[in-house]
């Protein structure tokens, strides 16, 4: 528990508990027959403490519970008697041990603090919120982290304008850790410098493919010239790694869109109560498998008039298991979801999302990106 994020009413009244263990040993020790002992249980109180409050709280606490075991000595026998005196040196003792043990609590929880700002400022950089309205488009982007303590991983998406429309990119690296947060920060700088050009979708395809493929081939480079290093990704891993996306140009004057799908789930068009999944006749590879690309790219259109809604989402989402090991369906829950704002869509996804989940836990990382037309 991180007792920094306990509000000051709780602390105090948490602060109470092992000053009334303190009262209540002690009143009951001293009247007590001479053959019991409840002075071990003083222990209790500075252990207590150390798990919520700062090394200072838990020493004062300590000290208490010690003066209170010589308060019960000098009343029953006397202070040099051997019993007591082992009793007092060992609460001493416990008291310092519980005294340093949180202070190094406190200490880490100093450093996961730190962790999380530089975490949060990361995640403000490599992947940055959605404007809330781009040309007839209106936009909300949620991303949900499979791990408490974590703020970004592998998903991804990003939003760029053109002189004739709006660019989207929604996309998963493949693995965990620092690794796929290094691989999706070179996707979202590929794409941020080269979509807003005019250049078809297929040659922004292509810039990502050379981007993604040239740092794979660095890094396997880099594995192969010696021994691995603790943590980082050796040359079978480079060559498994790839990202799925999903690139969409939408222009401002024409009612359609225009997809590539790079081995990413289908986007969903909502349209009325119907639900459609945009699959592609011809999806391309992954990024970073260009050595199994086949024939040249083309991007696909889709019908997106006014008042349609896009969802464009990752895995993390489908893949969503609740306690009988069922997947979350996706298409069926956003059919039945009240429609409003993008914002409020996104909130009734995520809100559905987590209460399917076993637990309320997600087992990987997870994305999704509401567009709206309008008129």
């Amino acid at each position: 528990m991180d007792h920094r994020h306990l509000s000051w009413p709780r602390r105090q009244a948490l602060l109470a508990v092992p000053v009334a263990l303190i009262l209540i040993v002690t009143t009951v020790d001293v009247l007590a027959p001479p053959d019991v002992h409840l002075g071990p249980f003083l222990a209790a109180a500075p252990a207590v403490t150390a798990s919520f409050r700062g090394p200072r709280a838990t020493a004062l606490v300590g000290a208490a519970a010690v003066l209170a075991q010589s308060v019960v000595a000098a009343a029953r026998t006397t202070l040099t008697d051997l019993n007591h005196t082992f009793q007092i040196t060992a609460l001493v003792l416990i008291s310092v041990f519980v005294t340093l043990f949180a202070h190094l609590r406190e200490e880490h929880e100093k450093q996961l603090s730190q962790l999380r700002s530089v975490a949060e400022a990361a995640q403000g950089v490599v992947l940055r919120p959605l404007p809330g309205r781009l040309g007839p488009l209106r936009l909300a982007s949620v991303y949900l982290a499979a791990e408490a303590e974590a703020q970004i991983g592998g998903d991804l998406y990003a939003v760029a304008r053109t002189d004739r429309g709006t660019r989207l990119l929604i996309g998963d690296v493949r693995g965990k850790g620092l690794a796929a947060v290094g691989d999706a920060a070179l996707v979202l700088g590929a794409f941020r410098a080269a979509a807003h050009r005019a250049a078809p979708l297929p040659a922004l395809i292509a810039f990502l493919e050379g981007a993604v493929g040239t740092d794979a081939a660095d890094a396997g480079a880099g594995a192969g010239a010696g021994p691995d290093r603790a943590g980082e990704a050796g040359p079978e891993d480079q060559a498994e790694a790839f990202t799925t996306a999903a690139v969409l140009d939408v222009p401002d004057g024409e009612p359609r869109l225009h997809l590539i799908n790079c081995g990413h789930p289908p986007p969903l068009l909502l349209r009325g109560a119907a639900v459609h999944a945009l699959e592609v006749a011809q999806p391309a590879p992954p990024l970073g498998l260009t050595e199994f690309a086949g024939a040249p790219l083309e991007a696909e259109p889709f019908e997106f008039v006014a008042g349609d809604v896009l969802l464009l989402y990752t895995d993390g989402v489908i893949e969503a298991r609740d306690e009988k090991g069922r997947f979350y369906p996706l298409a069926e829950r956003v059919a039945a979801a009240p429609r409003g704002t993008p914002q409020e869509l996104l909130r009734h996804l995520c809100a559905d999302l987590l209460g399917h989940a076993a637990g309320g836990r997600l087992g990987d990382d997870a994305a999704m990106v509401v567009v709206v037309r309008e008129g």
